[in-house]
């Protein structure tokens, strides 16, 4: 059978000889590979065939005889053992009957044992599952055990959450990461918390940001309530200041003792001022309100810690720094109508001054949130801003008490910022700029008053009916008369109501000058310095300018300014008490090397002589009215024998005139009159040689003369006393030798002596000789053509014509020799 599986598997293999020894070896290799069992069959078989051809026949034959020998050894085999196989089934055969029997007894006791090990199974199964349960409790009580702190944990953190305790909520997932959830990061919750983490860090972030934002905007509304709470204080302990400097008899205007310094005893840690050494009770009673009390500064100390905590410190100071900067300029920007009211200053300054108090109290409460450098940066940008704002809107200001309260409120920020460290001088420096505009405005002020009182003023002396009146004008001006005193009431002082009114008023100027002077920390020296310059300002601009304005108003005439020339007179004396006034108050000596004087000397005298300069003009000018009232006839035959009535009044008007002028001072009158006669004489001089006047008659010449006369004898009753000799006459010398010229008709003369030191008609000028003497001319032909019917008198005027035409002719060479 095993032969034909063989034949069965092989092909017909090709048919070749070959060498008997070779085949055989080979064919011996073959049969080895055969039997062996690892080779493979398929491999052996192809050999066989693709050896040599008809090696397939061959090989069958060999096998064949291999096969036969194999039965061979296997029947001697089966031989050899045949008598032990048949003893071993014979004794089978007698085993079979006792393992049925075993058999049986096997299935019983199998069935038996299965029954007694059912409740078994069943309490083993149950003690294996207690088992199981045992050990899963366990391992999850060790599990639970390792989970429950970090569950805690959690929890605490949520609670913290809830509460906004931000800061220990960073500190709890701190330690959630390093050391809790390490333990348990294979769970799947603690990888959901690990990963839940940074999201609540910037949410914490978030919030702390936003917290500080608000934070930022509650300071904002804030500044102006804690500037406007250390600015009082500031105040208070300025006034505690003066109040013990009195009491220790100190200047009244020296340095405060108490001053504003951090370093006081009274400085609190916040950064505000309390008062513990007033002794009054109300403030003793009266809850110091602090930065901390009014602002909340918990938001920024607590997103400061966040922000550390996280790594992010820088972030957070920069956004900070950058957003106060931003806060500074808004507080730095006024309002448009800032300088229209006090209130609009006040607020400014409550701003800014809260502003500082609270970065000073920022920088002393954080470390290193903002540093000193950094808010002075911020000062000096405000102080810049400060100072332009002031600068402006104290231009705009003209009400005198507005700059004061300025004042005021500039030397409370100045000494409130500098009690917390901040440099002020420039603030101080700035005061020296605002006083000049409140100089400005007192100045504007004050000359508003002195007009007032120049306007109602009646330009009279002061009449007093009893004792009482004259100490009660006494008292408001130095006035000392030892004449007038004697006098009996009722009396008239010479000055007029203007002068105590202005008087009085200087006074009260320099207090309003000293006002702003108080609280500068200047010494006694400076502050009098201040004053008198100030005051020479009032006297030398103002009072000055108000009186040359009204000497130069139409309403003032020549009584008027009579009483104004009295009324600077005693200005003028007054002036040293001013100066003993301003030492009062000052406590400084006068003998002081550097002190500045009053030019109120200067002043009044320089209004004394406007005001004799406008006499000398509303004089000349009232003069002037009166000529062009005259009225002469130039063709009149002969004078009618009296004086012009225009010419009289004008004279009674100097007369009436001249007399009030007694009262002026010095040689004003005898200088008035002087300047009244030689206008007068000019002006007649004028009318005379008036070139529209073609032609005068000798008649009107003799007329002329008699006005002329009247003029000298006014000159020469003495309308002023303390003219020596003739001298007023001598105003009217060039018109009198004029007329005796033509009056007496002594050309010869006159031709004869021109040119001569003691000539009779030194004064009279051939030019003006010439044009007179043509009028004449012009005159006589005239009137020689209405009388030509008296024959008589014709010889006589053609004799005086040529006469006349022979003298114009030797003026004409004298003039035209004076030209060349």
């Amino acid at each position: 059978m095993d032969t034909d599986r063989v034949h069965a598997a092989l092909p017909d293999p090709p048919s070749h000889s070959e060498d008997l020894m070779l085949e055989e070896k080979a064919f011996g290799n073959f049969f080895a590979e055969l039997e062996s069992v690892e080779l493979p069959l398929g491999t052996t078989l192809r050999s066989i065939y693709d050896d040599q051809p008809n090696a397939h026949k061959r090989f069958m034959e060999k096998l064949d005889a291999r096969i036969r020998n194999h039965d061979r050894e296997i029947e001697k085999m089966c031989n050899f053992h045949h008598q032990g196989f048949v003893d071993a089934i014979t004794e089978l055969l007698k085993v079979r009957a006792d393992a049925e029997k075993l058999m049986g007894q096997v299935t019983d006791t199998n069935r038996r044992l299965q029954e007694a090990g059912r409740d078994v199974k069943a309490q083993k199964e149950e003690v294996i599952r207690c088992r199981i349960q045992q050990r899963n409790m366990a391992t999850t009580v060790e599990k639970l055990q390792l989970c429950l702190p970090v569950l805690e944990m959690y929890s605490k953190l949520k609670e913290q959450l809830d509460s906004k305790r931000y800061y220990a909520a960073l500190k709890t997932m701190e330690q959630l990461e390093k050391v809790y959830i390490p333990r348990v990061s294979h769970y799947r919750f603690c990888q959901i918390m690990a990963e839940n983490l940074p999201r609540l860090r910037e949410e914490i972030k978030d919030i702390s940001m936003s917290d500080l934002k608000d934070f930022l905007e509650s300071i904002r509304k804030h500044s102006d309530k804690v500037g406007e709470t250390a600015m009082r204080q500031a105040q208070q302990h300025r006034t505690f200041n003066s109040a013990v400097a009195k009491q220790l008899h100190i200047g009244h205007y020296s340095k405060p003792v108490y001053s504003l310094s951090r370093h006081t005893n009274t400085h609190l840690s916040n950064g505000l001022w309390s008062n513990d050494d007033t002794g009054d009770e109300e403030d003793a009673d009266e809850e110091i309100l602090t930065a901390q009390d009014l602002v909340d500064f918990s938001p920024v100390y607590r997103c400061l810690h966040i922000y550390s905590v996280l790594g992010d410190r820088e972030t957070f100071e920069n956004y900070y720094r950058k957003q106060r900067k931003k806060q500074a300029r808004l507080v730095l920007q006024p309002q448009a109508n800032m300088h229209e009211t006090v209130e609009g200053y006040r607020r400014y300054f409550n701003q800014i001054v809260g502003f500082f108090v609270v970065e000073d109290h920022i920088l002393h409460a954080t470390r290193g949130l903002v540093t000193r450098a950094f808010t002075d940066e911020l000062w000096n940008m405000a102080l810049s801003k400060i100072i332009a704002v002031l600068r402006t809107h104290s231009s705009y200001c003209e009400d005198p008490d507005l700059v004061l309260e300025l004042k005021n409120l500039i030397v409370i920020c100045a000494d409130t910022l500098q009690g917390y460290g901040f440099p002020v001088s420039r603030l101080f420096d700035l005061l020296f700029e605002v006083r000049d505009q409140y100089n400005e405005t007192l100045l504007k002020k004050w000359a508003a008053v002195f007009r007032e009182i120049f306007e109602s003023d009646n330009y009279s002396p002061i009449p007093v009916e009893t004792v009482e009146e004259y100490k009660l004008v006494i008292s408001r001006f130095p006035f000392h008369d030892p004449e007038i005193e004697k006098q009996d009431f009722p009396k008239k002082l010479p000055m007029s109501q203007s002068v105590p009114q202005i008087y009085a008023q200087v006074k009260e100027f320099i207090y309003a000058s000293l006002k702003f002077s108080e609280s500068l920390h200047r010494s006694s020296t400076e502050i009098d310095d201040m004053l008198r310059k100030s005051t020479n300002l009032l006297l030398t601009r103002t009072l000055s300018s108000c009186l040359q304005n009204l000497t130069k108003k139409p309403h003032i005439g020549l009584t008027e300014l009579v009483q104004i020339i009295i009324n600077t007179t005693h200005l003028e004396q007054a002036c040293k008490y001013l100066e003993e006034f301003i030492t009062n108050i000052t406590n400084i000596s006068p003998e002081t090397v550097h002190t500045t004087r009053l030019y109120g000397l200067s002043t009044f005298k320089d209004a004394r002589h406007a005001a004799e300069g406008e006499i000398y003009t509303k004089l000349n000018q009232k003069i002037d009215e009166f000529i062009q009232l005259a009225d002469y006839e130039w063709s009149m035959a002969e004078s009618d024998g009296r004086a012009s009535g225009y010419l009289m009044d004008l004279i009674n008007f100097l007369r009436s005139t001249f007399q009030v002028f007694t009262h002026l001072p010095g040689k004003v009158a005898q200088t008035a009159c002087m300047s009244a006669c030689k206008h007068l004489s000019t002006s007649l001089m004028q009318m005379l040689l008036d070139s529209e006047l073609k032609q005068i008659s000798m008649g009107a010449i003799q007329q002329f003369n008699l006005d002329v006369m009247q003029c000298e004898l006014f000159a020469s009753s003495e309308p002023v006393p303390g003219f020596q000799g003739d001298t007023l006459q001598l105003a009217f010398i060039d018109l009198r030798q004029v007329l005796d010229l033509f009056m007496v008709w002594d050309w010869s003369t006159y031709l004869a002596d021109y040119g001569q030191p003691n000539s009779k008609y030194l004064r009279v000028n051939p030019a003006t000789a010439l044009a007179l003497l043509e009028k004449v001319y012009r005159g006589m032909k005239d009137t020689n053509k209405k009388n030509n019917i008296f024959s008589q008198f014709r010889k006589n005027d053609r004799d005086k014509q040529k006469l006349i035409e022979t003298v114009v002719k030797q003026l004409r060479s004298l003039v035209n020799g004076m030209s060349s």
